[in-house]
């Protein structure tokens, strides 16, 4: 078997040599035979796609397939309000999935597999027509070109059928979490001024059924205006939970019967037309809508699939991520059916009924590439090496991981447990906003170093630099920015404009000269080589398993809850989360510390945002750390958290209360 091929035959001391070998190892080559087969292999292309942009990202643009070519690579008359292949139409429906019809519409597009262990599978041409059947549905519902559709949904089929559905008419798709919040669907259909919802009566997690319809009526009861909503039955008879339907709730396979084989045109839709909102926490309590467009989206999507993740139409290809975040919309949805291939979606968790559940995937697909968090490959470990080794994992051919830093020990077991040394590894940085990876290495080129996730990719250009905006001395720590516009970059935040300017480019920008930096708020080092390590956010958002979550927003939840008075919200380092919400709560007078409270204040969390944002520690105080000026330092409150020496305390009016906090934790 692929997990157990490392030692076989091997002495126990043969095995502690080799452990000793990989974790004295600070850089390794692609295998050669990975590099024979690359998509992308000639290390000229760093060279090339720096003489010739931007007219370099034509490559991308190439690999769809345009109703009208574009004029213009760029226009960047209004920085930094750039736009890409201008003049140019196309459809994203149509790139991904009527142009495969005639090569591979017998091809499966999608394998997915239920917590239970149930299947489905959809050829490009049945996936094909179910998209065109609910497209249909959609436009009889009244849905229009740029009409906002919100789909609240888990990983089911039904939810790239209604984002695909969404996309063959012009209307731009916003999709949420099924692990929010009823407040937070709300929030968002609200921003968005979204008149439908598509979701479903529920899901399976660690084998019992989750009533989310419930949760998706009491978060159309907050939004301001009125609504349609579309309801996939998922559960079927095979529930507790009763639900009638409303007379503005209409069934999803009802709709889709009612126009089996209906045909809809695909809709031309300009290059800079919206494709997608995606809301994401921001330094303030209100989450930001970040807006994605057709053209050069799903060029850079289709790209870094191609360069990066080696995606090939034969492949069977796993992102193992969630769609209700950037990375499955990316690379589970359009990069991958873009490019033909066959995207596997999986509903539940990876210890569900075991804890080998996804390997038993890998080795049942045939998988060829598995992208995945860091957070995962840390219980992956955990649990030990004897899972994978159940498994013949030999059909991998690379692994990516994606959502926050991976730490060089988790990175060579990886390495070596899952991808038996013969797989490169990518560790791809990117966020929302950029729609695709930035910083990565090329599987088919570069040497990978564990722990960096590498050099900026051709045609990006990242630096490290300080807070005067000058470059680092290369090992020093400093501040991610990107000097020059990519084709799958946001374009604003919805009806937003003002917040989009002050957000990501007042920091190092200088308008006076023309100067345009995209600053993404992250603290970063790059070595003498230009690999560039990524050492964690600088504003105020947590990391939790790779899912940025605004502390205000967590602090908002908290003070809402009754009795609470005041509340501040860090991260902390977890060993299996990268990082965890500590909140640290003044009660107001009355009221006093006890599990009651601490239970309420976690509660108060989840229904407010989900349990992605539940607190790892509620800390009571009696005043939080300020300065003179009365901001709270949130950075002693994460020294605490973390065991950290604390920083300088004289700049505080309530010196005193730190040490009391830091006893207080160290206590408990």
């Amino acid at each position: 078997m692929h997990g157990s091929r490392v030692s076989n035959g091997m002495s126990d001391s043969e095995e502690t040599q080799l452990e000793a070998r990989l974790a004295e190892q600070e850089a390794f080559e692609p295998p050669a035979e990975f590099v024979e087969q690359a998509n992308v292999s000639d290390p000229s292309i760093y060279e090339e796609f720096e003489v010739e942009w931007p007219d370099c990202w034509e490559r991308a643009a190439d690999l769809l397939e345009w109703e009208t070519d574009y004029d213009e690579v760029l226009v960047d008359d209004d920085e930094p309000f750039y736009e890409w292949f201008v003049g140019g139409e196309l459809n994203a429906s149509h790139n991904c999935l009527d142009r495969h019809l005639d090569s591979r519409g017998d091809e499966l597009a999608i394998r997915w597999e239920g917590e239970l262990g149930d299947t489905r599978e959809f050829t490009y041409e049945e996936l094909h027509r179910e998209v065109n059947e609910f497209a249909a549905a959609l436009r009889e519902l009244g849905v229009e070109e740029d009409d906002v559709v919100t789909m609240y949904m888990p990983m089911i089929p039904e939810l790239p059928v209604a984002m695909l559905a969404c996309a063959r008419i012009g209307a731009p798709h916003s999709v949420v979490f099924a692990g929010f919040s009823a407040d937070a669907l709300a929030t968002r259909m609200n921003a968005a001024d979204s008149e439908f919802l598509v979701t479903c009566d529920g899901y399976y997690r660690r084998g019992d059924a989750l009533d989310h319809l419930s949760k998706a009526d009491d978060g159309l009861d907050g939004v301001d205006h009125g609504t349609t909503t579309v309801v996939v039955d998922r559960l079927g008879d095979d529930h507790d939970h009763d639900h009638d339907l409303g007379d503005d709730q209409l069934d999803y396979d009802d709709l889709v019967a009612d126009h089996a084989g209906a045909e809809v045109e695909p809709v031309t839709r300009d290059a800079e037309d919206m494709l997608f909102l995606m809301y994401t926490s921001g330094t303030t309590g209100k989450p930001k809508g970040v807006k994605h467009t057709t053209g050069g989206y799903l060029s850079y999507v289709s790209w870094t699939s191609h360069a990066v993740l080696d995606v090939k139409p034969d492949d069977t290809y796993w992102c193992a991520a969630d769609i209700g975040w950037i990375t499955g919309h990316s690379y589970i949805v359009y990069g991958p059916l873009a490019l033909g291939t066959t995207t596997v979606m999986y509903e539940g968790t990876p210890d569900y009924p075991d804890k080998d559940r996804l390997w038993d995937i890998v080795e049942s697909y045939g998988v060829n590439q598995l992208y995945t968090a860091p957070t995962a490959i840390r219980a992956f470990m955990k649990w030990g090496a004897e899972y994978p080794d159940r498994h013949d994992l030999s059909s991998l051919r690379l692994l990516g991981t994606v959502g926050e830093p991976i730490n060089p020990k988790a990175w060579k077991w990886y390495y070596k447990h899952i991808g038996d040394e013969s797989c490169p590894v990518v560790d791809t940085w990117w966020q929302t906003e950029t729609g695709g990876m930035m910083i990565t290495t090329l599987p088919g080129i570069g040497e990978m170093k564990p722990g960096a996730a590498g050099p900026p990719l051709p045609g990006v250009d990242a630096a490290v630099v300080d807070g005067d905006g000058e470059a680092v001395s290369p090992g020093e720590a400093g501040y991610l920015v990107v000097d020059r516009p990519w084709p799958g970059m946001l374009r604003t935040l919805y009806r937003n404009d003002e917040r989009f300017v002050e957000e990501y480019w007042e920091a190092y920008s200088d308008p006076d000269a023309d100067e345009w930096v995209y600053f993404p708020e992250d603290g970063a080092k790059i070595d003498e080589d230009g690999y560039i390590t990524i050492l964690g956010r600088v504003d105020d958002v947590i990391n939790v398993s790779g899912h940025r979550l605004g502390t205000m927003e967590i602090e908002s939840a908290v003070v809402d809850v009754e009795g609470v008075a005041e509340a501040a919200a860090v991260g902390g380092d977890h060993e299996m989360k990268g990082e965890a919400v500590y909140a640290y709560v003044i009660l107001e007078d009355g009221y006093e510390e006890s599990e009651e409270m601490r239970d309420r204040v976690v509660e108060g969390v989840e229904e407010a945002i989900g349990p992605i944002a539940r607190p790892e520690e509620v800390v009571f105080t009696p005043e939080l750390p300020k300065t003179r000026s009365g901001k709270i330092m949130r950075r002693l409150l994460e020294d605490i958290a973390n065991g950290d020496e604390l920083g300088n305390t004289s700049t505080l009016r309530n010196p005193d209360i730190v040490e009391d906090i830091e006893t207080k934790v160290a206590g408990d």
